[in-house]
């Protein structure tokens, strides 16, 4: 744990009981025990976590992430070259989810990509990503475009139901502002990674306590850590780096084809495009699906996937007890002819079969804001 960076809200999780463990060469907080009032708001633990954020709103640290800014005449063309997202389209005010791709089509990682007018966008991408990221998108840019990594903030999402009332900011679903939060200056989204309603707040470091403790004097406000920021995350069949997606994978087999823009689909002009405009010709060969499997045992990442027949069919890339459902779900790969909704399937758990069956995704509806 000595080697490991920390976020600026690293002493803040200790003061509340965080129990911390490394993630993306971060020390972050997997879950806490919480004591005094905050100990009655919300008991601990990941499930109690998991749920308060479903019913309230959950304060998440994601300082961790990597935040830049793409700034010069024609950035939004620049970064056009390397995402299959319209980011020239995208209006001041507003955020899209993108992908980074490489020349095979697969998916050097996710991001998101912000338009705060001006020539300036905001990127913010995977933690453990950012140092292959940037130096990426920074090769690439024309003479004038600038990409300026922003250490110096930290990041924050609050998320819940109850988060609109506590932010006061009058965003629609990805819309984004420059605006006071608590009366600190923020850059503040209407997004998040639970399924929820909900936030990211970039803020400057020095702020970033400040912030978290006005925010978590609302009642209806509880910390939560890696645990609860997972099982939300898989509820809502949204995928995880490395788990769910990764270099190797094309957005079509990963049914992430919503990304492509229409414009971007007149003409392919983006790493990958060729590759992956013949999976969407095509169809895929394996397609990523949610599972359900019988009983209490979870499914982890790595899980084989047998067909019908015991033939093996995937491979299980997420998994793990859902709160919500009360019993395991997953997330994984199988073969294109095995992907309709209600297909049986087996699970090798631990070396001992366990049926299952090809659900739809998400496992818990959304319930962003539009």
């Amino acid at each position: 744990m000595t080697d490991l960076l920390t976020t600026p809200l690293d002493a803040w999780h200790r003061r509340l009981g965080a129990r911390m463990v490394p993630f993306a060469g971060y020390a972050m907080p997997v879950q806490y025990d919480l004591t005094g009032p905050l100990a009655e708001r919300c008991r601990g633990g990941v499930l109690a976590e998991h749920l308060h954020c479903r019913a309230a709103a959950s304060l998440f640290d994601v300082s961790h992430m990597g935040q830049a800014m793409l700034t010069g005449p024609g950035a939004a063309a620049a970064l056009e070259t390397l995402v299959p997202g319209d980011i020239i389209g995208l209006k001041p005010g507003r955020q899209r989810y993108t992908l980074l791709t490489n020349d095979a089509g697969g998916i050097i990682d996710d991001l998101m990509v912000a338009n705060l007018g001006d020539d300036r966008l905001l990127l913010v991408v995977n933690a453990s990503r950012k140092d292959v990221d940037f130096p990426h998108i920074a090769s690439n840019l024309p003479s004038g475009v600038v990409l300026t990594p922003m250490p110096d903030r930290a990041l924050i999402a609050l998320q819940g139901p109850a988060s609109a009332g506590i932010t006061g900011a009058a965003l629609s679903f990805m819309g984004v502002a420059e605006i006071p939060v608590a009366g600190i200056d923020c850059i503040v989204s209407r997004s998040g990674y639970t399924g929820e309603d909900g936030y990211e707040i970039s803020v400057p470091a020095e702020y970033a306590e400040r912030l978290a403790d006005r925010l978590l004097a609302h009642e209806a406000v509880a910390p939560a850590g890696l645990g609860a920021r997972d099982s939300l995350r898989l509820e809502a069949g949204l995928c995880l780096y490395g788990n769910d997606i990764d270099h190797l994978t094309n957005p079509i087999e990963a049914g992430l084809t919503w990304v492509i823009g229409k414009r971007r689909k007149m003409t392919w002009d983006f790493p990958g495009g060729a590759a992956i405009r013949d999976q969407l010709d095509n169809g895929p060969a394996r397609c990523r699906v949610g599972v359900r499997p019988d009983g209490r045992a979870p499914a982890r990442g790595g899980t084989v996937v047998l067909d019908a027949a015991g033939t093996e069919a995937g491979i299980i890339t997420s998994g793990g007890f859902s709160p919500s459902l009360n019993g395991p779900i997953a997330m994984g790969y199988v073969r294109r002819e095995r992907a309709d909704d209600g297909t049986a399937l087996t699970l090798m758990v631990r070396g001992k079969p366990l049926p299952a069956r090809v659900v739809p995704l998400p496992f818990v509806p959304h319930r962003y804001a539009r």
